[in-house]
């Protein structure tokens, strides 16, 4: 989840530090935007430099990668 403000319990992953961490380093972050509505997030709780996607937008991405990281 690329939400910001995270307060991850001891002894599991932050995945706000990880993928800003990646963001930073040039990868490209994109969310599930039905995802997204279905748990009330907006764009603004995402971390800086996170999009919004979307399904058609995920294959054409998927289609056109050497490489595709899902966790």
């Amino acid at each position: 989840m690329a939400k910001k403000g995270q307060d991850t319990p001891e002894g599991y992953y932050n995945l706000e530090k990880m993928l800003t961490d990646l963001i930073q380093k040039g990868a490209n972050v994109r969310t599930c935007g039905t995802c997204m509505r279905s748990r009330g997030v907006s764009s603004e709780d995402l971390v800086e430099g996170a999009e919004i996607g979307s399904m058609i937008g995920l294959a054409e991405w998927i289609r056109d990668s050497c490489t595709t990281l899902s966790f």
